[in-house]
């Protein structure tokens, strides 16, 4: 009977396929907060990482730009092909997303801090925290804009992991970044982005997460 009350509230589907506005919420939410203490660790050793946030990393070390306001600019063009390949719910979730970890990313350093972090381990937890953080977004059918907008796209279309599409794509990223940091931490950098994307390559599948759209 409680059960029962609680699914009628809204607390939680019936459906195992579907997820109510309440379960949504907190999945973007967590999703977000978990993503950008990620982009927090490697920030503070100076690392960066592929796709749209690689971008936004360059243009933040060249630049002194807030990482956060750039991560949402560098996101813009990309809304276009999510309404029109991925609909109005996943771009909806997807700008909610990204916008939530621009601002998480720019207050959260008022609220702890971390005395030393070697750039090997920034690099490692950093992109196994990332990693998560989308695991946690793409199974709300959300996530950071940008490349893993058209990662997913093509995972439902052809068949092709998302992750390995992000990694190629991060790699370029990467080669572009010895203008900006030094090789030292570009060969960071790869690590946290192999990292990042092994742990969606192994771990998401569009046919293990089926989510109505």
């Amino acid at each position: 009977m409680a059960e029962q009350q609680r699914r009628g509230l809204g607390f939680y589907s019936a459906d195992p396929a579907q997820h109510t506005l309440l379960e949504d919420g907190q999945g973007l939410f967590i999703g977000a907060m978990v993503s950008a203490l990620g982009f927090y660790f490697l920030n503070e050793v100076g690392l960066l990482t592929g796709g749209t946030a690689g971008v936004a990393f360059l243009l933040h070390y060249a630049f002194g730009i807030s990482f956060g306001l750039l991560f949402f600019i560098v996101n813009l063009p990309f809304y276009y092909l999510s309404f029109k390949r991925l609909g109005l719910a996943f771009s909806l979730k997807t700008f909610i997303a990204i916008a939530l970890v621009s601002v998480i990313t720019e207050v959260e350093s008022h609220f702890f801090l971390i005395q030393y972090l070697h750039p090997f381990w920034a690099a490692l937890l950093g992109g196994l925290v990332l990693g998560y953080g989308l695991l946690g977004l793409y199974r709300h059918r959300a996530s950071l804009g940008g490349v893993g907008i058209l990662a997913i796209y093509i995972q439902e279309r052809f068949g092709i992991q998302a992750g390995l599409i992000q990694l190629a794509f991060d790699l370029c990223v990467m080669l572009c970044a010895f203008a900006v940091v030094s090789p030292i931490t570009v060969a960071w950098s790869v690590l946290g982005a192999v990292v990042l994307n092994l742990v969606l390559a192994i771990n998401h599948r569009s046919d293990r997460y089926i989510v109505a759209r």
